[in-house]
């Protein structure tokens, strides 16, 4: 099987918005290549991308999710310093804050021959093949995406990464978030995925002591290559 080549891009702590359009015009250039790509017997070679990413406090709701499940007001988000966004990605709603690993592959699904299933199915093992590198064991929760501590005990149940992507053209945008030293708190304010009665932790809380943010991209960024048998070129510092 063939290594395709993946540019990463590491964004730093970015504003919400701002790294959606970053992703956005990415996607849009890979989508471009593919439909023109129809039109004529030369193919041209669609890129690939990889950004990481933290972001200021934000909740964040996809296409399916419900309002409801936002557990505060306006004033309560403006308070809490925190920002809210419907996007265009499946799944209900999250938080994203510092301290939380944020991924985003901008994929041609095509140049690595997966399904859908078979491409969410592939960063929840990156993110478990991670997590193992801390003496954490995770695993996946039937009926819900992401990653998660002792899926097999209903009450005891929490999520440490979670999974919510937009798919066209099986062109990928949006991904994962890690909780790695992320201010669990936050949580608090929503029903995290729409899912009742299931807590969320991270590395910190579980290992009981802070982690060094630039140790986990090292760690995610290795397993990523491994999983999707891709070799990632590194760009410099990018803000979009």
């Amino acid at each position: 099987m063939s290594v395709n080549n993946v540019e990463f891009r590491n964004l730093g702590l970015v504003n919400y918005k701002a790294a959606w359009d970053y992703q956005e015009n990415l996607f849009e250039q890979i989508i471009s290549i593919k439909e023109k790509n129809k039109k004529q017997e030369t193919k041209l070679a669609t890129p690939d991308y990889l950004l990481f990413c933290e972001h200021p406090h934000v909740y964040t709701i996809g296409k399916s999710g419900k309002d409801s499940n936002l557990l505060i007001d306006e004033e309560a988000l403006k308070s809490r310093g925190a920002s809210f966004y419907k996007i265009n990605r499946g799944g209900d709603i999250t938080y994203h804050g510092p301290g939380q690993l944020v991924g985003y592959p901008i994929l041609n699904l095509d140049n690595f021959n997966l399904s859908i299933k078979n491409y969410i199915y592939k960063l929840e093992e990156a993110i478990i093949h991670s997590l193992h590198k801390f003496s954490i064991n995770s695993t996946r929760l039937d009926g819900a995406t992401g990653v998660w501590l002792d899926a097999e005990h209903p009450l005891k149940a929490r999520k440490i990464g979670a999974i919510g992507v937009r798919i066209s053209q099986l062109v990928s945008m949006h991904g994962f978030a890690l909780n790695v030293n992320t201010n669990l708190s936050y949580y608090s304010n929503i029903i995290p995925c729409g899912i009742q009665g299931k807590s969320v932790t991270s590395i910190q809380n579980e290992l009981g002591r802070q982690i060094e943010m630039k140790e986990v991209f090292n760690i995610v960024l290795k397993e990523l290559e491994e999983v999707f048998n891709m070799k990632i070129k590194k760009s410099e510092l990018l803000n979009p």
